[in-house]
């Protein structure tokens, strides 16, 4: 779950690509130019609602992974549903709002935790998501989530990077965070508010960061990649 630099025996925090494009085409040039330097993409709500799984089987076909972000929330059985859906999909890691509550996150547990065993497939990590990086919060309502997230059984956590010590710190559990609002500087910030550098994500040890526009929209995206890595 935490590769490490066999070089110098640092943890190595992961990129994700966010594939926030709203086509199949769109989606298929990022992914034939940047795999296999990229090895996880993200599909979210926007280019899942246009392409559906035809994405999720292009990517696999490839040779990467996939972080389905669909954050789902809504009851418990609704979301059980959808988590074993998702299972079938043979996705990395999917999504779902901790603020769900318990119930919600025991179900979807125990959901792919039943599909995996009956597919004979290895369970996607289930990552919780606990205040939006485009909104401010104080880091004890995250700590809150975070905590209401693993105790139910969730593998991971996402939150900011200036979250990440804080949990790190009070929940002794094992758990991966996953930081999005990753900028390549603080001066773009888009719709974002709480933002980091991938360099910031890295010292914090994050497990995975996740990057969309600054590559999505640079004039050489696979330049900006090479240079992150």
């Amino acid at each position: 779950m935490k590769p490490v630099n066999t070089q110098t025996g640092r943890q190595v925090t992961q990129l994700i690509l966010a594939l926030d494009v709203d086509s199949f085409s769109k989606a298929r040039y990022f992914v034939e130019k940047l795999y296999p330097q990229v090895k996880i993409f993200k599909v979210g709500l926007g280019l899942f609602t246009a392409c559906g799984p035809r994405i999720i089987e292009f990517i696999h076909k490839k040779g990467a992974d996939v972080f389905l972000d669909l954050k789902f929330f809504d009851i418990p059985n609704s979301v059980a549903c959808a988590v074993r859906s998702a299972v079938g999909l043979k996705v990395k890691m999917l999504s779902l709002h901790i603020l769900g509550g318990e119930e919600m996150l025991k179900a979807a547990v125990e959901s792919v935790k039943k599909e995996s065993r009956r597919l004979k497939i290895k369970p996607p990590l289930l990552v919780g998501i606990t205040i939006l990086t485009s909104k401010e919060t104080k880091e004890d309502e995250v700590l809150k989530l975070a905590r209401l997230g693993i105790n139910s059984g969730l593998d991971g956590i996402v939150c900011s990077v200036k979250e990440i010590a804080l949990l790190r710190r009070y929940i002794k559990k094992k758990f991966f965070v996953v930081t999005p609002g990753i900028r390549l500087n603080k001066i773009s910030h888009d719709d974002q508010k709480r933002i980091a550098t991938p360099g910031e994500a890295m010292k914090a040890k994050a497990d995975f960061m996740v990057i969309g526009r600054p590559i999505l929209e640079a004039e050489d995206p696979l330049k900006v990649v090479q240079e992150l890595i």
